[in-house]
């Protein structure tokens, strides 16, 4: 039970963590896009 319950919680984070990446190139990408101008 406590297994199965941490890995679901560990891929949550994974998740999360992949869509905080995903996130974190945007605002990259607009920064960079900012500073040209």
């Amino acid at each position: 039970m406590t297994l199965t319950s941490t890995r679901t919680h560990e891929d949550a984070m994974a998740k999360k963590a992949k869509k905080a990446k995903k996130a974190a190139k945007k605002t990259v990408k607009k920064a960079k896009k900012a500073k040209k101008k």
